[in-house]
């Protein structure tokens, strides 16, 4: 047992690595391709690449193949994840091309505070180590967005829009998870944002140089939807089937370190001292909120 509890959390330590480095990936991406354009194929590759799995764990489990149970239908809960999921993405994907990979990674695990607080409005207890979180968290935002005359830049703005969506998309697919298969759930979310994104770039994003772009952004492309949704969403599967949940909120929320040192050792980006002072504050005001709600959600 302790040789899988190991095990499990190499896979969710490569998973946060995988995910952090996405944002570089993004970044990268942003240079050659539109927003919807570079999201649209990547969430296409991301669904595509979870049909083996979900073929590989039919097989496996034949009796959940061919059920007609209307409450399991994935169909439903995952075109109403795939909308918000569209747009919590899009609002990412747009902050990222205006700001560093590192931290529109921070901005964006704004959700791992805020989905405890959302408890509020579903009658949950709030507890005090959830305040202090948000406390230390909303003061190393500060220092990391809010400049020496008081104003957010467009694209953290954007970012801080989208950990908003972000927070709603966890606690939606926290109900849903619970009644449908999860890679099922996912492929269709990934899917309906994949359709969402191509349909808004034809009819906003110019398409006349468009696979030239996707040659140079190749890579990029390969990494954000085969690697960060198939290879990461695997491991962390398999990672948390035997890890704790608080323990595996601790190492994914990694992910927003291993984004800074991504993109301090790819592409050259230094937030300063004033903004790693402030990545280091909400670091800790995420470990402090998340903790806690999850030694709650395992006593549930």
């Amino acid at each position: 047992m302790q040789y899988q509890k190991i095990k499990a959390n190499i896979f969710l330590l490569l998973t946060a690595a995988i995910w952090g480095f996405a944002f570089v990936a993004q970044r990268v991406g942003a240079q050659y391709l539109g927003t919807f354009t570079f999201n649209g194929i990547r969430f296409a590759l991301g669904s595509l690449s979870l049909l083996p799995l979900i073929f590989l764990f039919n097989l496996k489990n034949p009796a959940q193949c061919g059920r007609r149970i209307p409450e399991n239908n994935p169909w439903v809960p995952g075109i109403i994840a795939g909308l918000i999921l569209f747009t919590a993405a899009t609002l990412q994907q747009m902050g990222v091309e205006e700001t560093g990979a590192g931290k529109a990674a921070f901005i964006t695990g704004l959700y791992i505070v805020l989905v405890p607080v959302a408890g509020l409005f579903l009658n949950q207890k709030v507890s005090g180590f959830t305040w202090s979180g948000v406390v230390i968290t909303a003061v190393g935002l500060y220092l990391l967005s809010v400049t020496e005359r008081f104003t957010v830049a467009r694209g953290d703005l954007l970012l801080l829009i989208g950990a908003l969506f972000w927070t709603v998309h966890i606690l939606v697919i926290d109900v849903y998870a619970r009644t449908v298969d999860g890679l099922k759930l996912s492929a269709i979310q990934f899917m309906t944002c994949a359709v969402l994104s191509l349909g808004f770039a034809v009819g906003l994003e110019p398409m006349a140089h468009l696979l030239k772009g996707v040659k140079a952004a190749a890579v990029p492309i390969l990494y954000g939807g085969i690697g960060s949704v198939g290879i990461a969403y695997t491991l962390q599967v398999f990672g948390q089937k035997y890890a704790k949940p608080s323990h595996a909120a601790i190492i994914l929320s990694l992910e927003s370190v291993f984004a800074s040192f991504g993109g301090w050792l790819i592409l050259g980006e230094n937030m300063g001292l004033r903004g790693y002072l402030g990545c280091a504050l909400m670091f800790t005001g995420m470990l402090l909120a998340q903790i806690q709600y999850s030694n709650e959600k395992e006593k549930i």
